[in-house]
């Protein structure tokens, strides 16, 4: 296990902590050592629950900057994640702060997720020329249906924990320290004897006819009001695949549409103007 992730246990509950600051960035030692310490808690006969949280002031919240243009190492944040989901104990992740990017998609991920009051969660991957390479487009239609999905991917705006609440993305809200919320909920949803829930076999809540009607009239908005805009198309394309297609073939179509992206000379502009504004924040 690398020493940004570790595991500990509590009677039946597997903790593990990401503690990578600032932000627990999803760099690469992040995602390894979560893989491992989720197939390490799988492995081990005296785990009941899979419990993950964050140190520091917020959840994951999002990739690693320091990675963007780089080649992708493996575990990439589509394996990770459905390993995740494919563990056959309850999965439960406890976020607080900023949930954003690759994090969000870690907390999809997992078959229970409950949020501090004050979190904020979110897939801004169109600011950046992507689209939510993690299993995100796939995963999230399922949960909250295909129209809120659209826009959280194609805005890339976040909401508010109650709002979240509301859609069924998270189970609860909480107002205490994420470990010590985290272990009740745990120990509640032992106590009910909780099933695994895995958000990647879930029925489409929304019926295929809305859900062509939802994405054709989004391609019409985007076509009139961002003719130029490279990821947000292929965010459609991927969303339509979740709707379409089972689990795995629409991962497989949303890494394709990921990798069109990542090649895309407006995602390397985009990209190049974060890094500017970042900089020019700091200079101040």
């Amino acid at each position: 296990m690398t020493s940004a992730v570790q595991m500990t246990r509590e009677a039946g509950v597997a903790l593990i902590r990401v503690d990578n600051p600032p932000v627990n960035a999803l760099g690469h030692a992040v995602r390894a050592g979560l893989l491992e310490a989720f197939l390490e808690a799988e492995q081990d006969e005296q785990v009941e629950l899979i419990m993950l949280y964050c140190e520091g002031k917020t959840f994951i919240a999002g990739a690693d900057i320091r990675e963007f243009g780089q080649p992708a190492q493996a575990p990439i944040l589509q394996e990770l994640t459905l390993a995740i989901e494919n563990c056959s104990k309850p999965s439960l992740a406890v976020m607080h702060g900023s949930v954003l990017g690759g994090g969000l998609e870690i907390a999809l991920a997992c078959h229970y997720r409950i949020a501090h009051g004050a979190t904020r969660l979110g897939l801004p991957e169109t600011r950046l020329g992507l689209l939510p390479g993690g299993g995100g487009t796939q995963r999230l239609p399922r949960l909250v249906g295909v129209e809120n999905a659209l826009d959280m991917i194609i805005t890339g705006e976040p909401i508010e924990a109650v709002q979240a609440l509301g859609l069924g993305l998270v189970d609860a809200l909480f107002d205490d320290e994420p470990l010590v919320a985290g272990l009740q909920h745990a120990r509640q949803l032992l106590a009910e004897r909780a099933s695994v829930r895995r958000v990647g076999q879930m029925k489409m809540p929304t019926a295929p006819a809305e859900a062509s009607a939802l994405i054709e009239a989004r391609r019409s908005v985007i076509s009139r009001t961002e003719p130029d805009s490279f990821s947000a198309p292929r965010c459609l394309a991927a969303v339509e695949a979740a709707t379409r297609v089972p689990l795995i073939e629409g991962l497989q179509r949303e890494r394709a549409l990921f990798l069109e992206c990542m090649a895309s000379p407006q995602r390397a502009a985009l990209i190049e103007d974060f890094f500017a504004r970042r900089q020019a924040a700091k200079n101040r």
